[in-house]
């Protein structure tokens, strides 16, 4: 058996996965996972990832169950351009740091905002009150400028004149609360620009192709009660 993929566009470090393997045409067989439905909390799924998370690889008897250990496994078992994760000390050590950096900032922040915003509202039919979300929102709008000023500054991407594997990550997760409907770029023409040249790098199709699912959120229909049960403490701990 080959590369296997376990995926949920939903799942911001999922579209990293699946757009880096696509751009690099990595092989790989996509076995889709509906995190909505409460599919990775299967027993099936616990078999391949007990953590009953996404994303996951399997790669023959080989699991990987953390989105930067599968992106770092990508590049060192491909041949992938050297821009995504610099052979220079330097330069891969600036990737490294902002892998390090963005778990518990960029990630909490843009996971708490698509939640508080349109997920507890809209898929699980529990209000959110204006406090909370003024309070998410606020701390989204710290964070996002936390990455401007620390790592994008005035290049043209994170690490320096080419993508790599932090610009990726990044994107994807700010695509979270703009699926939530937040214009998080208005009034930030750096971002703005940089968010332009990421697309492009990554080519536009496969970046829309991999946002289908995130721009759509809002349009989520009601959990199943019983997938809100098994959801509700997971969702909880995820987003606490």
């Amino acid at each position: 058996m080959g590369l296997e993929l376990y995926l949920d566009m939903l799942s911001q470090p999922c579209r990293a996965v699946y757009i880096f393997a696509k751009k690099n045409r990595i092989p790989f067989e996509l076995r889709p996972v509906d995190l909505l439905k409460g599919q990775h909390l299967n027993d099936a799924f616990a078999r391949v990832n007990p953590l009953k998370k996404v994303p996951a690889l399997k790669d023959g008897d080989f699991t990987l169950t953390e989105s930067v250990a599968i992106l770092l496994y990508l590049t060192r078992k491909y041949k992938v351009p050297d821009h995504w994760y610099p052979q220079d000390v330097q330069a891969r050590a600036l990737v490294d740091e902002y892998l390090a950096w963005q778990h518990t900032t960029l990630r909490r922040s843009c996971l708490r905002t698509l939640w508080h915003k349109v997920m507890f509202p809209v898929f699980l039919g529990e209000p959110v009150s204006p406090e909370m979300l003024a309070a998410t929102l606020a701390e989204l709008d710290v964070t996002v400028q936390l990455l401007e000023d620390k790592f994008l500054q005035n290049k043209a991407f994170l690490i320096g004149p080419h993508i790599s594997l932090a610009d990726l990550v990044a994107i994807t997760e700010l695509m979270h609360p703009v699926g939530a409907g937040c214009q998080i770029f208005e009034g930030r023409p750096k971002l703005a620009a940089w968010r332009q040249r990421v697309e492009a790098a990554v080519g536009e199709d496969l970046f829309q192709e991999a946002h289908e699912v995130i721009m759509k959120a809002k349009e989520s229909p009601p959990a199943d009660p019983t997938v809100k049960q098994k959801l509700m403490p997971v969702v909880l701990a995820m987003i606490g």
